[in-house]
Formats: structure tokens, sequence, C-alpha cells
């Protein structure tokens, strides 16, 4: 006979074993860490790396000097030009436009594309002096101007440096330029400091306390200001993100705390100045519209001024007038009325942002009106899940107004699955990949809404703050033909799906946090401000780890939020779509993916009442066994 004591031990030693179990689904059920060789091996080029060589061999075989400048600005067609040119530096800005009259004030939108520039000199015209084009390892456009030394003992260049000769007339307009370029600076750095002074201690302070909680709480952004770099991402930190804890003496910021004004560096002086403008706007995310550039006050004044002509766009509401100038005052007062305007927006139009990967640019947009492809994709979803699931509508809003009227089969079993809600997502998800033509989509939330009901209940943040991966799921479903971007094999198709989806769960994880109360045991858990709005990404396979390994090339992402007990928590589902290869989604495709991700929202608020009463609501499906049994399959 076992004894009690022995089947724990056996029961333990059982969980223990299946815990070093691999979960990849081409190796499930053998031991982890036991392969022959990794799974993913990188090649040096992957990516981003391998990007910025095929560039610099381009602008090296360009037909001439304006072609490569247009190629190092767009990174050949990756990024819009305007973006580079607000990464340059004072001197390189005005050597750009002296030599071949371009210049980020002649783009009228973001995004928007440069007329060709001149040619800087008539063939054969003497040099005044060689200077010099480079492109760095962080993609930045680098420009080698009289008194610089060679770009190559400065900055780490991609394949050295091109030659590029300057006419007498170029260098007169340099010289001209620079002059009132350098005096406005000067001008901008003391509005600056005029305006933190104004603050007083406890006021900057407080203003780089909410600054470092930014760069906590905000996904990665590489910002500049003349030499000095700013940035959260990965090994280069120099602000508060993965690599530095909040307090950390090599944050730029927190070494500026307590520090007299007077100490402050003239790019430190505005750089606080320009992130607390972004922030005022909106808040956290506006900081990524300035990723990849220069911080001044020129340019966050044009990006607030694009973003308020956007705005007023929009029939209804308050009328935002521009800022009087681009002094701080002024732009203090637009940012303040920005955040005011988007509010009133909210519902009656559409906002997502753009994202440029190479860069981790971001753009915000207003979605103008459905058109004949959205409402026809959307039949078409609509279509397969009316086949599908009990439900009957030809458009979203009857979809969900019958799911609202009987909804109790969201909490029993259908379609093979333990929920109708695991048979709803899974059927929307499966649904978009046909629609849409995508490689892959997916849908991710939380497993255990009882768990979460119990918890909100009780008021107990820590519980929720220390749930792991484990609790959250993520379905993910891929087109079979997307096997040839894997060796065209099922199982390494599966093993993808599985990446992602734990990749998913983590995001689950990393957005929940930011719903609750800021007690302390949340402020001490890491997580990032919840997403609030569509976006729609153009070459995402370049920095990001999995999305080089997974080939996310273009991707939609949709999120939404869901209602628990009463509260609102952002970010809590989404859809996303992705495309390997082929055609970029469009705005057309974002506003119908919205509308499925709202579907599923809903239906998840709904089984979250359902829940509350007392039904069993749990999310069994979707682990790594499902994603082999649905995927790996020759």
């Amino acid at each position: 006979m076992t004894s009690r004591t022995e089947a724990g031990e056996t029961t333990r030693r059982a969980a223990m074993a299946k815990a070093r179990e691999s979960r990849r689904p081409s190796r499930l059920g053998s031991q982890a860490g036991a392969a022959a060789k990794p799974d993913r091996v990188f090649d040096d080029d992957a990516g981003f790396p391998g990007l910025l060589a095929r560039v610099m061999q381009q602008a090296r075989s360009a037909p001439d000097l304006p072609s490569t400048v247009q190629i190092l600005l767009t990174l050949d067609g990756h990024v819009p030009a305007d973006v580079s040119l607000r990464a340059l530096r004072l001197t390189e800005e005005c050597a750009l436009q002296a030599l071949f009259g371009v210049s980020w004030r002649d783009v009228e939108e973001p995004g928007g594309h440069l007329a060709e520039p001149a040619e800087p000199a008539e063939p054969g015209e003497p040099s005044a002096f060689v200077g010099e084009l480079g492109l760095t390892h962080g993609g930045r456009l680098v420009v080698r101007v009289p008194s610089q030394g060679p770009l190559a003992t400065e900055e780490q260049l991609v394949d050295g440096a091109l030659r590029v000769p300057w006419s007498a007339q170029a260098l007169a307009e340099y010289t001209a330029l620079i002059g009132r370029e350098r005096l406005r600076r000067v001008e901008s750095v003391a509005a600056c400091r005029e305006w933190l002074a104004v603050a007083g201690g406890r006021g900057r302070d407080d203003l780089l306390e909410q600054l470092k909680s930014a760069a906590l709480r905000t996904a990665p952004f590489v910002l500049y200001q003349e030499e000095k770099r700013y940035t959260n991402f990965r090994e280069r930190n120099t602000l508060t993100g993965k690599t530095l804890w909040p307090g950390h003496p090599d944050c730029a910021l927190s070494s500026l705390q307590g520090i007299p004004l007077d100490l402050w560096s003239d790019s430190d002086v505005v750089v606080v100045v320009c992130l607390t403008l972004l922030v005022r706007s909106v808040g956290f995310a506006r900081i990524e519209e300035a990723n990849g550039t220069q911080l001044t006050l020129d340019h966050v004044g044009e990006l607030l001024e694009r973003t308020r002509r956007m705005y007023e766009g929009v029939p209804g509401g308050h009328t935002v007038a521009p800022a009087a100038s681009y002094r701080v005052e002024d732009l203090n007062t637009l940012a303040v009325a920005l955040r005011e305007r988007r509010q009133e927006l909210t519902g009656t139009v559409q906002l997502y942002r753009e994202i440029h990967g190479p860069l981790m640019h971001k753009i915000e947009r207003t979605a103008g009106p459905r058109e004949e492809t959205a409402r026809r994709l959307e039949g078409e979803l609509c279509a397969r899940l009316t086949e599908r699931l009990p439900l009957r509508g030809a458009t979203f809003e009857e979809l969900t107004a019958g799911l609202q009227a009987a909804h109790g089969w969201l909490a029993g079993p259908h379609g093979g699955f333990t929920t109708g809600l695991e048979s709803l997502v899974y059927e929307t998800v499966a649904a978009a990949v046909e629609v849409f033509e995508a490689d892959f989509a997916m849908s991710r939330g939380m497993r255990s809404l009882p768990q979460l009901i119990t918890a909100l209940r009780d008021q107990d943040w820590t519980r929720i703050t220390k749930w792991d991966l484990p609790h959250f799921f993520c379905c993910v479903v891929a087109a079979p033909e997307a096997r040839r971007y894997f060796g065209d094999s099922a199982a390494q198709l599966a093993d993808a799906a599985w990446s992602m989806s734990a990749r998913m769960q983590y995001n689950s994880w990393h957005f929940i946090a930011g719903n609750l109360p800021k007690v302390p045991e949340v402020e001490a858990r890491d997580y990032f401000a919840p997403p609030s709005i569509p976006d729609i990404a153009y070459y995402s396979d370049q920095h990001h780890h999995g999305h080089v390994a997974a080939r996310v090339r273009f991707s939609i992402r949709s999120p939404q939020p869901v209602e628990v007990l009463g509260r609102t928590f952002n970010g809590f589902i989404d859809l996303r779509l992705l495309r390997c290869e082929g055609r970029p989604f469009d705005e057309q495709d974002l506003l119908t993916a919205h509308r499925a991700s709202a579907f599923v929202a809903k239906a998840t608020s709904l089984m979250a009442a359902l829940a509350a009463a007392g039904q069993s609501a749990e999310v069994t499906a979707f682990d790594t066994a499902w994603h082999a049994a649905t995927i790996a399959v020759d």
C-alpha cells in the first residue's frame, strides 16, 4: 500500500519531470535543453544589421550623390525621409540643405516624401572642401562638415564613408545657415532654462520623476540631442528601462535630480522640456512619435502643429488654435489643448499609429471612413463566423447584438472546446487568417476570469501582480502555406506559432498591472502602459529577436478594453495579423480588424459577467499541445 507521503512525493516528482519537458511543439515530451543545437541561430546580418549593409551597398552603387542621399535617408525605402532628416545634428542639417537642398521643413506631413535633391556642384567645378556621408549602426545618416575629422574616428559606420565634394557656393550657404541656426539654438536653450527655472527645484524634480516613469513604462525609444543619445533600449540604455533601474546613477534623468539647474548641460535642459511637452500632449505614448529623431523645440513644435491640423480635420468639438510661437510657454499651451481635444475625438474618429520598424518610429493618424473593401472583408468574416458559431448577422453589430441577447453558451462546451469563449476566439482568429490572407493571426487573454474577479473583490493587487505567464493564453492560427517561410516544415511552423503565443502571454502579463491602482506593490512590478489604439507596422523584422525569427514583416495590432466587475482593463485582449512577405496591410484592413477584435472583447466582457455570477469560465485550450496538434500536421 502506498502511503500518503509517498503518493505526494510521487506527484511532486511527476510535476517536476513535466516542468522539465520542452514546450516546443517539435520536441513535445522531450527534456528541455537537450537539443543538439540551438533552434534559432541568427546570421550576423539578420534583421537590422543586414538591412543597413544592403542600404549601404545600394548607396555606393547609386548613379549620383542625390540618389545616394535619398537611399540613406529612407534606408532604401524602408522609412520616411523626414524621420531621418529630423535625426540630423545642427551642422548636418545645415550641410544637407546647403549641399542638396533637402530639409525636414520641406515635408508637409509625417511620412511624406521629399523632392529629388539637386546636385551639389557642376561637373568639373573645383571643390572648396571634401566632406563625407556615412550610416551609423543605429541607422542614422551622418555628415562630415568643415572643421570636423573623418567620420570613422567619431562614429561606428556601416561599411565606411562616402566622399562628398563641396562647392564654394555650398560652403558659403552652409556658413550662412549654420550661423543663423546656432543663434536659434542659443535662444532655444535659454528659453528652456528660463522655463525650468520658473518651475523651481521641486517642480523640476517632479518633472524628472514623471519622465523616469515614462521611460520605464514605454516601449523602446532612441532620441538624440546633438551629440547625446537618450534611450531605454537594450544594452545602450542611458535612461531608466530594462537595464537601468529607477534611480540608477547612470540614468540621465536620475542624475539630474537635486542638481542646480546651472549645472545641467544644454542637451539635458532641452530634452527634459521637450519630453515634458510630448507627455503633456497625450501621455507617454507620444514619446514614440519622436523616436529616432533629435529632440528640439522646433521638431516638437512641428509635431504638435501637425497633430493639431490632423485633429482639426475631424468635425465637431473645440477648435485648437496654433501656438503663437515655438517658445516653451506657447508650446505647453498647445500640448495641453491637444490632450483635451484628443479626448473629444474618442468615439468620433478612429485613431491609430503607423510603426516604421527599422527606426521604431510611430506616427499618429486619424482613419478615414470605411470603404467597400472594409465592408467586404467584414462580410466575409461574419459569414464564416455564422457558419461556425450560434450567431446570425452580416455585420459585427448584428453578431454582437445576438451575443448580448443570448450569451450563456460562452460558458458551456462548444465546437470541441471546453467553453464557447474559446470556440469564439479560435473561429475569429481562424477566419481572420483566411479573409485577410495573413500568414498568422492571434488573440490573447486571461485563462481564469473567476480568479481575477475574486482578486478584484478582495482588492488583492499583490495577488494579481504575482500571476505569471501560464495565467494567460494566446491562440495562434497559421496559414498552412506559411510553412514555406520555415523550411517547408509543419513542425517548424508550429514552433514559430508557439513562440508567438508565449510572447503574447508575456504581453498580457506586462499590460495587466498598468490597469491597477498605483499602490507600491503594483509600482514595483514591471509593466508597460496598456495600449489603447490599434497600429499598422511596416518592416518589423528588424530589432525584436522574436520578430526576426518569425519573420514578422507587416502586421496589425488591435488592442481592446474589457470590463471586469465594473473595472475597465485596457489592452486586455487584442487581435493581431501578420504577413511574412508580400503586400503590407492598409487602413481598411485595420478598420476591419479593429471591429473584429471589439467583437472578441465584448464576448470576453460578457464571459466575465457570467463568471461574476458564478459560472465556470476557465480557458484550457491554446497551450503547447494544442498548437502542436493544430499546426504540426504534415
